[in-house]
């Protein structure tokens, strides 16, 4: 009884066009909004932190000095959350999926050396620019306690020759 149920079944679909897909030998053709994984531009980012700290996971990681930028993918949940925090937009949502790994790791990312290059230079002069301010400050702040001291000592002169 079984197989008269399964006989027409079985018919039509030798004469139809296979419903399975050939994954393997042609890409897979993904929705337009599909949320696939999240890449980076990793030179235009600035390592503020934003996606960080509005990552839900915790999987990003930013090391603003070394230039690096780090995301475990095995605990990412492609919210986009950081993608839309990211007052850069250096994160980007690819369409598609990373390709299965035996193990659990991590993506790191690293700056250009001529970016981090440029970097340096810039926190060189801007730490220079602060010693110099910091310095022009005490400067006056000394100058100020100086005339201080001397307009305080004027008062008390004219006072002793009054007596």
């Amino acid at each position: 009884m079984g197989l008269m149920k399964m006989a027409p079944q079985t018919f039509k679909n030798l004469f139809k066009k296979p419903v399975t897909t050939t994954y393997p030998f042609e890409p897979y053709k993904y929705q337009e909004r599909t949320r696939g994984h999240i890449e980076i531009t990793i030179d235009e980012c600035i390592g503020c932190g934003m996606c960080v700290r509005c990552c839900p996971c915790g999987t990003l990681s930013v090391d603003k000095i070394k230039g690096t930028w780090s995301i475990d993918r095995f605990d990412c949940i492609a919210c986009g959350f950081c993608v839309e925090k990211c007052p850069k937009k250096c994160l980007h949502m690819v369409q598609g999926y990373q390709t299965p790994g035996p193990e659990k790791s991590r993506v790191t990312y690293t700056k250009s050396p001529e970016v981090l290059e440029a970097e340096a230079k810039k926190r060189a002069e801007l730490a220079a620019k602060a010693a110099a301010a910091k310095k022009a400050k005490e400067e006056a702040d000394a100058k100020k306690a100086a005339e201080a001291a001397a307009g305080d000592a004027k008062p008390a002169e004219a006072a002793t020759d009054k007596e």
